[in-house]
C-alpha cells in the first residue's frame, strides 16, 4: 500500500483539531475526501488538508461508494456514529470513528459484529491512552509492578466546564452529558491500564442541580438552562468480576476544587499509582514506605526540551501504522464496547435507582 487514501465526514472542530492535521503529517497518507452536512465546512476543510484532487461528497454515502478510499473516519454526533460506521464497514473501509463508540450499547455491539464480518479495522478515537504517562504507566503494570490492581478511580472532573455549543447539551443526539463525553475517556483508560472489561455490576447516579443555574459562571460562558437537557455530573461504582472495584466521577459543573480529566488512580498489591501530580508510583520497599515521581521532559541541555509527539499525532500514526502492516488497532471495538456498556448500565441506575448486573 503506497498511500492510504482516507476520507473524513464530519468536518467540525474534532476533524480540523485533531484529525486532519494529525493525518496531515503523515507521509503514507492521502486526505482524499469530504462530507459534512454543512457543505461550507466541508470545502474549507478540503481547502486547507485535502490532497491534489480531493473530494467533496454531497452525502457521506457516496464517499463510502468511492472505491478509491480506504480509510474513514468518522467525527459525527454520537447518534450518528453506528449508523456511519456500519456503512462504511460493509464499503470496505477501515474505520476510526471518535469517542464515544456509540450512544447505546446496542449499537456498539452492532459495530463489533460489522468489522467481525466485514474483515475491515475498527477502532475508536480513546487518544488519551496514547500519552507518555499512560503509555508508561502501562508497561510498569505489565512488568508486575502494581501487582494484582483491585481498586482504581477513573477522574473526568471539571469545576466549570460545560460545552456549550454544537449538540453538547442534546440528550437525543449525545446520549448523555460529561459521563458519555469526558468520563468515557477516563474510563477508558482505567479498563485498559488494568486489562480488565469484564464488569460484574454497576451502581450509578447523575445530576442535574447546576445546571439550571441562570448566567452561571463557565469556560465557553454561560449556558442556557432551557437547552441543558443532560446531567451536569454523574458518579458510579463498579465492581468487576475478579472482585476488583472501579469509582467512576465525570462533571462538567461541579463545585469542587479537586479537579482533572481523562486520569486515574490505580492500587494492587505490590504498589499503586495515580496521575495527580504527573505520574506518581507508589509502594514499600525494605519496610519503608516511597513515592516515585516519573519525568516526562527531556531536561538533557538548556534551551532543549527534546523531541516530543502529541498524543493524538501518536494515537493517529499508530493507526495507519496497523492498516498499512495489517496489525490489530492498539484500541480495539471489543474494549470499546464495554466502556460503553458500563456508560449505559450507570445511566440506567440512575434512572431506575437499582444496581445493574452482567450476565
Amino acid at each position: 500500500m503506497n498511500k492510504v487514501k482516507v476520507g473524513i465526514i464530519g468536518c467540525g472542530g474534532i476533524a480540523t483539531g485533531k484529525h486532519l492535521p494529525c493525518l496531515s503529517k503523515i507521509e503514507q497518507v492521502e486526505i482524499s475526501g469530504f462530507f459534512d452536512i454543512f457543505p461550507a465546512s466541508a470545502h474549507k476543510a478540503a481547502e486547507k488538508f485535502g490532497a491534489p484532487g480531493a473530494r467533496v461528497y454531497d452525502d457521506y454515502r457516496e464517499l463510502l461508494a468511492d472505491p478509491t478510499i480506504d480509510v474513514v473516519h468518522i467525527c459525527t454526533p454520537n447518534d450518528t456514529h453506528a449508523e456511519i460506521s456500519i456503512a462504511a464497514l460493509e464499503a470496505g473501509k477501515h474505520v476510526m470513528c471518535e469517542k464515544p463508540m456509540a450512544k447505546t450499547a446496542a449499537d456498539a455491539r452492532r459495530m463489533v459484529e460489522a468489522a467481525k464480518r466485514s474483515g475491515k479495522k475498527l477502532t475508536i478515537g480513546y487518544n488519551n491512552r496514547f500519552r507518555a504517562d499512560s503509555q508508561h504507566l502501562k508497561r510498569v503494570i505489565e512488568d508486575g509492578d502494581l501487582g494484582e490492581i483491585y481498586f482504581a478511580k477513573a477522574h473526568a472532573v471539571r469545576r466549570r466546564g460545560v460545552p456549550t455549543w454544537g449538540v453538547f447539551l442534546d440528550e437525543e443526539k449525545q446520549g448523555g452529558g460529561p459521563l458519555i463525553d469526558i468520563g468515557t475517556h477516563a474510563l477508558d483508560l482505567t479498563l485498559w491500564l488494568m486489562n480488565n472489561y469484564e464488569p460484574k455490576v454497576v451502581l450509578g447516579t447523575a445530576y442535574h442541580k447546576l445546571s439550571r443555574k441562570e448566567n452561571a459562571a463557565n469556560s465557553w460562558g454561560p449556558w442556557d438552562p432551557s437547552k441543558f437537557k443532560v446531567e451536569d455530573s454523574a458518579f458510579a461504582m463498579i465492581v468487576m468480576k475478579n472482585g476488583a472495584t472501579i469509582m467512576v466521577e465525570a462533571s462538567w459543573a461541579l463545585n469542587t476544587l479537586d479537579t482533572k480529566e481523562a486520569k486515574c488512580t490505580l492500587c494492587g498489591t505490590e504498589g499503586g499509582a495515580d496521575m495527580q501530580d504527573g505520574l506518581r508510583i507508589n509502594g514499600e520497599n525494605h519496610s519503608r514506605l516511597y513515592v516515585n515521581q516519573m519525568q516526562f521532559e527531556a531536561k538533557g541541555a538548556d534551551f532543549y526540551e527534546g523531541k516530543k509527539e502529541s498524543m493524538q499525532d501518536k494515537e493517529i500514526r499508530l493507526w495507519i501504522d496497523a492498516i498499512i502492516h495489517d496489525k490489530e488497532p492498539i484500541v480495539t471495538p471489543e474494549q470499546s464496547c464495554v466502556v460503553s456498556e458500563i456508560l449505559e448500565a450507570i445511566y440506567e441506575s440512575n434512572r431506575t435507582g437499582k444496581a445493574v448486573y452482567f450476565d
